[in-house]
């Protein structure tokens, strides 16, 4: 259906308008309607840019951009009034226009400059009301009779820099066609590289005059009157074929959040209709994105009939380029009825005063095809993290008569900065010595070194900038001096080992708030001659709880000329796989660099996994206090961990390790080792390659499994370096492991109850709060065994172990255990009854433990009584209404109402209550007593527990005084 419009009278709204916008210094040559749309746009002092001089940040330069209705009204602007946002205008003179010329056969492009010093640092909102819209606004009512209301806001702040709103390069009018694809783009641009984002809104207009008067000289704004976005006029509309839209009821009205593209599809009136478009600028910082400001551009949108077809304009896919390098793209467009095409290019890099882009168009078609060319060769100034947009508009040239019609598309180009170049790596005795050319782009905040062991296969895409983390490459220096053209790596970010290759690349980043970054360098590496110092065995010889014994091997270091004295080792070793250095201690220092074993006598190998660490120092030439360091490791025993299945007929074994060679590499095969029963030696029973796991079923001939006998195990891992210069196979040997081969105990089924009926009954027939020093509570655990979970599970317990968590709790805490067969346990001496318990069996053979339990939970034991009659005659006896008994309570909201549901009292000040039947509402007023009869009350209790348990309980008294 149509939207319907309302009339209102308002010829005597323009008179007080007049004579309020003189009180304003508003200038208006007459009370009619001529404007179509406009915006601001705003920049800060950049007068002084370079030397001596500074410009003033609070300064701002304004230029406004409006368009006006030509030839059905003499209405005309000469100079405005501008409001800056702080309390200020421009006053009785107005700000001049600077020039007016027609752009279409109904249309002037009115130009205002401006400027204004702000005497704080913030954000302030500049705005213009014009008097009036243009007449016959489709999608508002009588917009004649409506002013017209445009803002810019801008934040001065001098430790975020220069300041520049949004420019919207496209034109703020444009032409549609009914039932055609309408697109338009304002093309905004940025001049500080800030990001942009875009949203459609109401148009507005200048709100109440009399509290604009009094709002310190700052217009108040409001939605038009009978406002409706354009889709909506002419309700439900149809949606015509576009890209991928399907076609049906239901026009849509759109932009873009990123790219400023708005699509109307499809217009269903013919007419003019404005709508809003707020560009807002987002600024990014070292500590986030802050929003810097916005534009409101209110434009309008020319609907006209027409049996023409939009022609399409063709445009490469979005790219990157480097700075420095020359972008030339071809732009092409097609008309179906084979007329002429007009291409146009709209953004800010067209026209701007340094390094700008240019399109000239050569062909207008349609034979040959309508083409243009796009070129721009950015600077290093133009790197941004933000592509830079690009508006192509193809505008056709029909038959006279027939409304000419546009296809837009945006181009997206993101300038990336130039690789460093010729980068070389070289030893320098122990170290890397990194060199390359002068960066190319001198503006760069910074170059960043990484470096990863051994070469890559690198992308080259352009668009591909700095180092990825999937390369394997790890940043090892920053350098904001990007002047500079070496680095020394000595290996204080991550050490170098000698034998080792080296691969560098280098690339740069820009500053905020456009950031950006390069290509990476090209790959350079180096290979350090000799040979490092590194760990090779960690072996369990002996397994045993107080005479265990660990083998460690490593490496001698060579070298291409010599070490420098003193030089020697130091072997750390840790308790357990994940040991660090700090939690490790000195087991061995030498200076014989022969001297490359240690044997790690009187550990406990039954219990433990130990790790070690090697250190080769050596006098550093370069720095003599401070010996240089190369370490190896850490490097851990294998530990051997199993247990048999639930059933007790197989065995499922896992091993783990913690070493600098590779224990999985194809066709290095871990070897499991047994020792059956009654037996003195261990036999090979199989081997694995490429995992840390095994199951022993038994079914091998001569290695069957019976269940209740004892069996043993080790395995033996084969490692390398994949280094011809170092030993190989790596062979170590995990401590032994001994299983017995018993089926897992049935898990417990608990139940708990708590002795909270034993106790209200207990306490009832008393007064006071519960519990009174010195009681407590009991919670009683049962349980039975489930022997079906899992099929085969042990019945024979030895023990059950008892497990406890407060509900404010996250774990279980062992507390007690009880032995078989006693079921139940009796949990006491508790100050609040609720708890969460699980209990596990232990098995008599072996000790083998249950699954935990289900968990399972008991309440708070709430005691809550209040009385039903008391007598508040001030005799000292009965004068208060208290509970008569209750668990600690943390707060209580009480109501009292009479018979007839008026509420005559309400407190939540005391937790007690105490209310002495005065009456705080109701029939007599506050402070009076109320007469003597039935009440009936509302509690709110919140129990001072754990839990702050919360209930309501309801009741009644009686009151006799």
């Amino acid at each position: 259906m149509n939207l319907s419009l309302p009339r209102s009278a308002g010829k005597w709204v323009l008179v007080l308008m007049a004579s309020v916008l003189s009180l304003f210094g508003l200038h208006s040559t007459a009370q009619a309607s001529h404007i179509r749309a406009g915006d601001i746009q705003a920049k800060s002092d950049t007068t002084y840019p370079f030397g001596d001089k500074r410009n003033n940040p609070r300064r701002i330069f304004f230029k406004m951009v409006t368009y006006t209705d030509f030839g059905s009204t003499k209405v005309d602007e000469p100079a405005v009034t501008i409001f800056f946002g702080d309390g200020t205008s421009s006053g009785k003179n107005g700000v001049p226009r600077f020039s007016r010329v027609q752009v279409t056969e109904d249309t002037y492009r009115n130009v205002y400059y401006f400027e204004h010093t702000y005497n704080a640092d913030r954000s302030y909102t500049v705005s213009y009301i014009g008097e009036n819209r243009k007449t016959g606004v489709q999608n508002m009512s009588e917009s004649d009779q409506q002013t017209f209301f445009i803002a810019t806001r801008i934040t001065i702040d001098p430790a975020l820099g220069i300041n520049r709103s949004p420019v919207l390069n496209a034109p703020a009018i444009d032409k549609a066609s009914f039932q055609q694809v309408f697109l338009h783009n304002p093309a905004a641009s940025d001049a500080d590289g800030d990001s942009l984002t875009y949203e459609i809104r109401e148009s507005y207009q200048a709100g109440s005059i009399d509290n604009s008067i009094s709002n310190n000289n700052t217009p108040i704004d409001k939605i038009t009157t009978g406002f409706v976005f354009p889709n909506q006029v002419s309700a439900p509309g149809v949606r015509v074929p576009y890209l991928n839209e399907p076609t049906g009821s239901g026009a849509i009205f759109r932009i873009g959040l990123n790219d400023g593209q708005l699509v109307w599809n499809s217009p269903n009136r013919l007419g003019d209709f404005n709508v809003a478009v707020i560009v807002r600028e987002w600024r990014r910082t070292e500590f986030g994105v802050r929003e810097m400001g916005y534009v409101i551009r209110d434009m309008q949108i020319q609907v006209q009939p027409t049996n023409n077809k939009r022609p399409t304009v063709n445009i490469p896919a979005d790219i990157c380029v480097v700075a420095g390098v020359q972008l030339r793209k071809k732009i092409t467009a097609t008309d179906p009825d084979n007329d002429p095409v007009v291409i146009e290019a709209y953004s800010g890099l067209i026209g701007r005063r340094v390094a700008p882009a240019t399109f000239s168009q050569s062909n207008l078609g349609p034979n040959p095809i309508a083409q243009g060319i796009f070129r721009w060769t950015p600077e290093c100034g133009d790197v941004s993290s933000q592509p830079y947009l690009v508006v192509f508009k193809a505008t056709d040239k029909p038959k006279p008569g027939e409304t000419p019609l546009i296809d837009e598309k945006v181009l997206r180009i993101r300038v990336v900065g130039p690789r460093p170049e010729n980068v070389r790596a070289q030893q320098n005795i122990n170290n890397v010595l990194l060199t390359w050319d002068r960066y190319a782009c001198q503006n760069a905040s910074k170059l960043l070194i990484y470096r990863k062991e051994g070469p890559s296969n690198f992308p080259t895409d352009t668009c591909q900038t700095g180092i990825p983390a999937s390369s394997g490459f790890v940043k090892i220096a920053e350098l904001t001096d990007v002047s500079l053209q070496a680095y020394l790596d000595n290996g204080a970010t991550s050490q170098l080992q000698r034998g080792r290759t080296y691969c560098y690349r280098i690339y740069a980043e820009f500053p905020l708030p456009a950031g950006g970054a390069s290509l990476a360098s090209l790959e350079t590496c180096v290979t350090l001659q000799g040979r490092p110092a590194v760990l090779t065995h960690a072996t369990v010889d002996i397994t045993d709880r107080t005479a265990g014994q660990v083998t460690v091997r490593w490496t001698q270091p060579k070298t291409s000329g010599s070490f420098q004295a003193p030089f020697g080792y130091t072997l750390y070793r840790g308790t357990g796989r994940n040991a660090t250095q700090q939690q490790s201690e000195v087991v061995k220092t030498s200076s014989d660099l022969k001297d490359t074993v240690f044997v790690d006598r009187g550990r406990n190998t039954l219990e433990n996994a130990f790790t070690y660490r090697l250190e080769f120092f050596q006098k550093d030439l370069a720095n003599p206090t401070n010996p240089v360091v190369e370490r190896s490791g850490p490097a851990s025993t294998v530990r051997l961990s199993g247990v048999p299945n639930e059933s007790a007929n197989q065995v499922r074994l896992n091993w783990s390790f913690k070493v600098p060679w590779k224990n999985t590499e194809p066709g290095r095969y871990t070897v499991i080792y047994r020792r059956n029963p009654g037996s003195a030696d261990f036999v090979r029973l199989d081997s694995v390659q490429r995992d840390t796991t095994y199951i022993d079923r038994g079914d091998k001939p001569q290695f069957p499994l019976r269940p209740g006998e004892t069996y043993s195990y080790y395995v033996r891992t084969n490692g390398t370096y994949n280094d011809p210069n170092l030993p190989d196979p790596l062979l170590n040997l995990s401590q032994r492991l001994t299983v017995l081969l018993v089926p897992t105990p049935c898990p417990p089924v608990v139940t708990v109850q708590s002795d909270c009926e034993q106790l209200k009954t207990k306490v009832l027939n008393r007064p006071g709060y519960f519990p009174a020093p010195g009681e407590t509570y009991t919670n009683q655990l049962t349980w039975e065994l489930n022997p079906k979970d899992p099929e085969g599970c042990s019945t024979d317990i030895a023990y059950y172990r008892i497990f406890y968590r407060r509900t404010t709790d996250t774990d279980f805490t062992l507390i007690d255990s009880t032995s078989s067969p006693v079921r139940s346990y009796s949990h006491r001496g508790l100050s609040e009854q609720a708890a969460c318990y699980k209990v596990q069996a232990v098995g008599v053979l072996g000790g083998r433990r249950s699954a935990l339990s289900a968990e399972v939970c008991v309440d708070n034991c709430i005691i809550f009584e209040l009385p039903n009659i008391f007598t508040p005659n001030g005799d000292g006896i009965n004068d208060t209404f208290r509970p008569r008994v209750a668990s600690p309570l943390r707060k209580v909201r009480f109501q009292a109402f009479n018979r007839w549901g008026v509420k005559v009292f309400e407190g939540d000040g005391d937790p007690n209550i105490n209310w002495t039947g005065n009456a705080t509402s109701g029939e007599r007023g506050k402070g009076v007593q109320v007469p003597d009869g039935v009440y009936y009350y509302l509690a709110e209790v919140e129990f001072a527990d754990a839990n702050s348990t919360k209930i309501t309980y309801k009741g009644w008294v009686e009151i006799t005084h």
